[in-house]
């Protein structure tokens, strides 16, 4: 996600202690600039995951499509150990149409979208309105008796607001300038398993209990953002947790409107209609695995992923087909020019990141470390990603010594301008002199910054080198970021393709480096940062 960082220079780098010797093979740099700039198929494969397939909602028809394609497009390039890992993720689902309007004081369509994972209205429902804000069960006493027949709108209303910054941005010298700051971690176990036992995805099937208790008819929430753009995101995958109650959301502004009009001697009456399917062939979801097989350094191996999924108001194009797009041309990039790397360099395509890091959690449990069960019964019930960084001791596997560097991608589809290096001292000059040769495509910075809330975390979280990778923000976080806009049309070849390029050339330095990336400790049950705190009242 695109936030700020703090940037490393080379002498500051240099001041922390000796430089450990990893030199690039720059021949191999210019080949794969060539065949990343002049033969690049990165935008014919971020067409055919948007435009053809389209949005990818993890273990919707569509998401089934992308697994068979890029597991096809990986072997026809001629990667080895091509196939998909399962794990256990829940139920399907994908929108066939819906529509809303308003009927009453005036007709008017608007603009609205199924919340996932909802159930449809089975037919056109029609009722009046009542705008009864709820986002927490303290709240539920309030509305008791108010809701039956009505269509019942649960976000507080506000003014909104124009936009006061242009929506697309490149980063600027400056911005890449900034001094070096080292980030100190704030450690805080009792917040972390109050969050994990009120979050959203329980809070939603208690809502949803109490709108049937009450005989509400549907129930609507505003949109996140202005533009009249929607989102449609939802977290009640899991099997047995679908709500009974239909859920769609508004655009901001028609929704405003009717908030409005909710006060006056007219108030509204609304017709909806969601139509949408839920898939129950299969409840495990898929990464995609592939492999350029390493020469020596037996069973190392080093890793790049991006994730596959999307949702579904569009066709997930910056997030994340633009990733998911680099990833696979850097696979092609190498594997055209024959390399044979000392390490195995090794492909993900991650499956359920929006619904809360999935497929990469499912990854590190099987292949590189677990925690262990949580002793409090009610952290224990709750899904496994939820607890997972609260929970000690860390548990290594076999292999956990074996992926010696994971490089994530998703951050939509801006150039790289940089990696952060996690806090990793010893591993921010390696980075500088991997990242060199492409200074004058932009990219020039190292940061210390800890990037969260994609497929590096859980690599990180049990001592892995998991790193993420800077790029330019453009119009990502604006208006792009999980909303109906997000096409192929916002794309950036040419930041598609030197992504491509900059991702291969540091893939082959760290398959091909004397010595692995230097690892953070294995990380070990925190004391607080504060051990005078008062707990935060419920």
């Amino acid at each position: 996600m695109t936030r700020l960082f703090a940037a490393v220079s080379v002498v500051a780098l240099l001041a922390a202690g000796p430089l450990s010797a990893q030199p690039v093979d720059r021949a191999a740099v210019n080949g794969i600039v060539d065949q990343g700039l002049n033969h690049s198929e990165v935008m014919q494969t971020a067409a055919y995951l948007t435009d053809r397939i389209g949005g990818r909602m993890t273990n919707s028809p569509q998401m089934r499509q992308a697994e068979q394609w890029t597991q096809e497009r990986f072997r026809s390039w001629g990667l080895s150990n091509v196939h998909a890992e399962g794990f256990e993720f829940g139920r399907g689902w994908s929108a066939v149409r819906s529509s809303a309007r308003m009927t009453e004081p005036r007709v008017m369509d608007l603009r609205a979208i199924p919340i996932a994972w909802t159930p449809g209205t089975n037919g056109v429902i029609s009722g009046p309105i009542v705008v009864a804000p709820i986002t927490a069960a303290a709240q539920f006493d309030a509305w008791k008796g108010k809701l039956r027949g009505k269509i019942v709108l649960i976000t507080q209303p506000d003014n909104g607001g124009e936009p006061t910054e242009p929506a697309f941005k490149r980063l600027t010298d400056e911005d890449l300038a900034d001094p070096a700051t080292f980030v100190q971690p704030r450690n805080d176990p009792a917040a972390a398993e109050k969050a994990a036992l009120s979050g959203r995805a329980q809070f939603a099937g208690r809502l949803d209990a109490f709108l049937v208790e009450e005989g509400a008819l549907a129930m609507v929430r505003m949109s996140q953002r202005e533009g009249g753009l929607l989102h449609g995101t939802g977290y009640t995958y899991q099997v047995g947790a679908t709500p009974l109650t239909p859920g769609i959301e508004l655009a901001a502004e028609d929704y405003r409107r009717l908030a409005r009009l909710a006060l006056t001697e007219a108030p509204p009456t609304l017709e909806l209609m969601s139509e949408v399917q839920f898939h129950d062939e299969d409840t495990r979801a898929y990464n995609i695995i592939a492999d350029i097989p390493g020469s020596s350094r037996s069973g190392e191996y080093v890793m790049a992923g991006a994730h596959l999924d999307s949702w579904a108001a569009s066709d997930g194009a910056v997030d994340n087909a633009a990733g998911s797009a680099v990833i696979m041309e850097a696979a092609r990039i190498l594997k055209t020019m024959g390399v044979r790397p000392k390490r195995t360099i090794r492909f993900a395509l991650w499956s359920g990141e929006e619904q809360g890091i999935l497929g990469s959690l499912a990854y590190v449990d099987q292949h590189l470390a677990t925690r262990a069960p949580s002793s409090d019964p009610a952290l224990a019930a709750l899904p496994n990603n939820q607890t997972w960084r609260a929970r000690w001791p860390i548990e290594p596997r076999a292999g956990y010594r074996d992926l010696v560097a994971y490089f994530n991608l998703d951050n939509g589809s801006g150039k790289i301008r940089g990696i952060n290096a996690e806090g990793n001292i010893a591993a921010a000059p390696i980075f500088q002199q991997w990242l060199e040769p492409f200074e004058s495509m932009g990219v020039s910075t190292v940061s210390m910054r800890n990037a969260g809330g994609t497929d590096h975390v859980y690599m990180q979280s049990v001592g892995i080198p998991g790193y993420q990778f800077i790029q330019d923000p453009l119009d990502y976080s604006s208006r792009l970021h999980h909303t109906s806009i997000d096409s192929y049309d916002h794309l950036r070849a040419d930041d598609l393709r030197q992504a491509a390029v900059v991702l291969a050339s540091v893939l082959l330095s760290a398959a091909n480096s004397d010595e692995p990336l230097p690892r953070m400790p294995m990380p070990t049950r925190p004391t607080p940062s504060d051990p005078f705190s008062y707990p935060t009242p419920n």
